[in-house]
């Protein structure tokens, strides 16, 4: 008999993973919001689950929420789409028999299918997982099928962190010198582009002198995403946001 995949989270990360797998697999979607399902997946609701993709909300409750889906589909593997604290993946493989992938997702809301696709989807496993090499094959084999590049990571940790600390806070870091040296500009009455245009050059051979444009720090991704560090360290972006806000609403 056919197996299916459920996508469980149908928001700005579940909706394009479900675009992108449904044209290679019998894929079915489930959200608490039940006006979110598209009715057209429903017919796939009788077949057995095969893959079960978790791309809903990081919470307290993350891993608990996982391990009711997983009772409620029965799935033979897991795949963790969603941004999580380090060691969520471990955490929840230790609770499950069955194997658990995780695979951090990159891109940009708006343009996330088409985002999808451009970027090779890194995942990881952990090497105690049951079933390994048949949830590794399984999960390439569905993302070749459906236009992905895939590159495995050492382990789960790995791309917990790389998804946090390389990804979301650098970009914040980015933005936080953009808005302090935007800062220094207003306190001087200098024009900002005008002052960056000396590292326009060096950027251009070297790379390393990347010009950001110093706006504040919303949506949620790079702010809410610090939290899952507990890093006294990167919570200096949230502090030098705020005090940037503060600097905005003045003028």
């Amino acid at each position: 008999m056919e197996n299916k995949d459920v996508v469980a989270g149908l928001g700005e990360i579940g909706t394009p993973i479900m675009q992108l797998i449904s044209k290679s697999t019998p894929t079915a979607g489930y959200d608490k919001n039940e006006k979110l399902i598209d009715k057209k997946y429903q017919r796939y609701a009788h077949l057995k689950t095969r893959l079960l993709h978790i791309c809903i909300p990081f919470s307290n409750k993350f891993a608990e929420h996982v391990v009711n889906l997983s009772k409620r589909f029965q799935p033979e593997g897991i795949i963790i789409h969603s941004t999580i604290s380090p060691g969520t993946t471990r955490k929840i493989q230790s609770s499950l028999s069955i194997p658990i992938i995780y695979s951090a997702t990159r891109g940009v809301h708006k343009r996330m299918l088409y985002d999808l696709k451009r970027y090779t989807k890194f995942y990881a496993i952990e090497e105690n997982a049951p079933r390994r090499n048949w949830a590794i094959t399984a999960y390439e084999k569905l993302m070749k099928k459906s236009g992905v590049k895939t590159k495995r990571m050492s382990k789960p940790i790995s791309l917990e962190l790389a998804k946090i600390v390389v990804d979301t806070s650098y970009y914040g870091w980015l933005i936080n010198y953009a808005q302090l040296s935007n800062m220094i500009a207003i306190k001087n009455q200098v024009d900002y582009d005008e002052m960056w245009s000396f590292a326009d050059e060096i950027h251009k051979f070297l790379g390393n002198r990347p010009k950001m444009f110093p706006g504040f720090i919303g949506g949620h991704c790079v702010i809410p995403n610090l939290d899952l560090m507990k890093s006294d360290t990167l919570n200096l972006i949230k502090e030098i946001n705020s005090d940037y806000a503060k600097i905005l609403k003045k003028r």
